[in-house]
C-alpha cells in the first residue's frame, strides 16, 4: 500500500499574507504581476506544489494589486504543466452558468488542472457593487451556495465522458443520447442548459470550500473536495478534522474523498533567530489603520475605528454579514490571552486566525508531521508572509526536509489536479 503523502499548496495573496508585506524592503512593487505571479507558480510547480490558490473580494479590500482569479490562472495555464489551479468565485454575486462555464473552459485549457474555491462573500461592502444597499446575511448566502453548487455540479454534468465523438467520416460531431440538459427550477434559480464545455481529463473541477460555521461544514461533507481552514493549534485542528471527516461519511462518502489542507503562514529561516528577525521585520511595518481595518473586516465586518487600541476587545453582536467561525475564533483569541486591540491585530498581522510557525526548516517540518500524522490536516495551504521570498524560502528549505522525511512527493504521480490529490475521477 502507498504510503499516504502530504499535500501541499501555495495560496498567493497579492504582496503576501503579513498586512505590511507591501512596505518590506524586498517584496515585488507589483508594476508587472503577471512576471510575478508566472515566477510564483513556476516556483511553486518545481518543488511539486498540488496548487496555486488565489482568493478574490468583488470590492477593494487592503490595497490595490489582485487580479480576477480566472483571468489570471488561464494565463498561467499556459506557462505550467503540472500544478493545479485553484481560483475564487462567490456564489453571492455571480450566477452559476457563467461560473460553471468558466471553469469548466480552465479545466480544458489546462488538461484537466483547474479547481473553484466556492465562497459566500464575508466582505459586506462587495454588496454596493451590484445593486444592493445590504450585503446578504449568512443563512440566505449558505441556501443561495447550496443551490448554487447543485446547479454548477449539474451543468459539469450536461456531458458524459466519451460524448464527443467528432467523426469526420459519418459526419457525427457527439453522441446526442450522451448530452443532458438541466432544466433546474429551485428557490434561487432556473437554470436550462446544458453547458456548451465539454468534460475535462479529470471529468470536472475540484470544489474547494472554506466555511466553519455549521452551515458551511455541512455544505462541505457532501459537495467539497478539499477544506480551507483556519486553525491557531493543534487540539483546535485535530476537533475540526475529526467532525469534518465524520459528517463526509454521514453524507454517505468515503472519508478520503475530502481533503482538509489548513492555512499555514510559515516564517523560515536557516535559524531560529533569523526567522524570529524576519517576523519582526513585517511586524514593525504594520500600519495601525491597516492593522485595524484587517481586524474589523475579519471579526465580523465592524468599524472598530471609535474604540481605544489599548483597550480589550468591545462585546461584538454574531456577525451576519462576516464569516461567523472566524470571529468565534478571534472573539476566543481575545478573550482567552487578555489581548487588547492592537495586540489582537498584531498577532493576526500574518497568519490572520491560521497557524503561524516561526522558526527553522526542521522545526517547521515538525510541525507540519505532527498534524500530518495526527488526524489534524491533509496537507496545508501554505500562506508566504511576503512574496516572492516567502514562498522562496519554504520551497527552498522546507519542502526538502519534508522530502527527505518522505513525506512529500519528489515528482507528481499524474497530470491532472485529481491525480496528484487522490480523488476519485467523477464518473457521467
Amino acid at each position: 500500500m502507498a504510503t499516504r503523502q502530504l499535500k501541499l499548496g501555495a495560496f498567493l495573496l497579492h504582496n503576501g499574507h503579513h498586512v505590511a508585506a507591501w512596505r518590506h524592503p524586498q517584496a515585488d512593487s507589483g508594476r508587472d504581476p503577471f512576471a510575478l505571479y508566472k515566477k510564483l507558480a513556476q516556483t511553486a510547480e518545481r518543488a511539486c506544489f498540488d496548487t496555486v490558490f488565489f482568493a478574490d473580494s468583488v470590492a477593494l479590500t487592503s490595497g490595490v494589486g489582485g487580479l480576477e482569479p480566472l483571468t489570471l490562472l488561464s494565463a498561467l495555464a499556459a506557462v505550467t504543466e503540472h500544478i493545479g489551479l485553484i481560483g475564487t468565485a462567490t456564489t453571492t454575486y455571480n450566477e452559476p452558468y457563467h461560473v460553471a462555464r468558466k471553469f469548466a473552459s480552465l479545466d480544458r485549457i489546462s488538461g484537466g488542472r483547474a479547481g473553484w474555491n466556492l465562497v459566500t462573500s464575508d466582505n459586506a461592502s462587495e454588496a454596493a457593487n451590484f445593486g444592493r444597499s445590504d450585503h446578504v446575511a449568512h443563512g440566505e448566502r449558505y441556501a443561495r451556495a447550496r443551490e448554487f453548487h447543485q446547479v454548477v455540479q449539474g451543468l459539469w454534468n450536461s456531458w458524459e465522458d466519451d460524448a464527443v465523438l467528432n467523426d469526420k467520416e459519418k459526419g457525427i460531431q457527439f453522441d446526442a443520447d450522451k448530452l443532458h440538459a438541466l432544466n433546474h427550477k429551485g428557490d434561487h434559480f432556473s437554470v436550462a442548459g446544458p453547458l456548451n464545455v465539454s468534460r475535462s481529463p479529470q471529468g470536472q473541477p475540484v470544489v474547494v470550500q472554506a466555511g466553519g460555521s455549521e452551515a458551511g461544514k455541512n455544505l462541505a461533507a457532501e459537495t467539497a473536495d478539499v477544506v480551507f481552514t483556519a486553525h491557531p493549534n493543534l487540539a483546535s485542528a485535530q476537533a475540526f478534522y475529526r467532525d469534518l471527516k465524520s459528517r463526509v461519511v454521514h453524507a454517505g462518502r468515503p472519508a478520503d474523498s475530502l481533503k482538509i489542507m489548513p492555512g499555514l503562514f510559515p516564517v523560515v529561516g536557516r535559524t531560529q533567530e533569523e526567522a524570529q528577525e524576519k517576523f519582526q521585520l513585517l511586524q514593525d511595518l504594520v500600519v495601525p489603520k491597516d492593522g485595524l481595518a484587517l481586524l474589523g473586516r475579519m471579526i465580523g465586518n465592524f468599524d472598530l475605528s471609535a474604540y481605544p487600541l489599548d483597550e480589550p476587545l468591545p462585546e461584538l453582536p454574531l456577525t451576519d454579514n462576516g464569516q461567523q467561525s472566524r470571529q468565534k475564533l478571534l472573539t476566543q483569541l481575545a478573550q482567552g490571552e487578555n489581548l487588547s486591540i492592537r495586540e489582537l491585530y498584531l498577532r493576526i498581522a500574518g497568519g490572520r486566525g491560521h497557524f503561524t510557525l516561526i522558526g527553522t526548516p526542521e522545526l517547521i517540518a515538525d510541525q507540519i508531521q505532527l498534524w500530518f500524522e495526527n488526524e489534524a490536516a491533509d496537507g496545508f495551504n501554505v500562506m508566504p508572509p511576503y512574496l516572492p521570498g516567502g514562498l522562496e524560502d519554504f520551497a527552498e528549505l522546507v519542502v526538502p526536509e519534508l522530502q527527505k522525511r518522505g513525506l512529500f512527493r519528489r515528482s507528481y504521480e499524474g497530470r491532472t489536479l485529481r491525480d496528484n490529490l487522490g480523488l476519485a475521477l467523477p464518473k457521467k
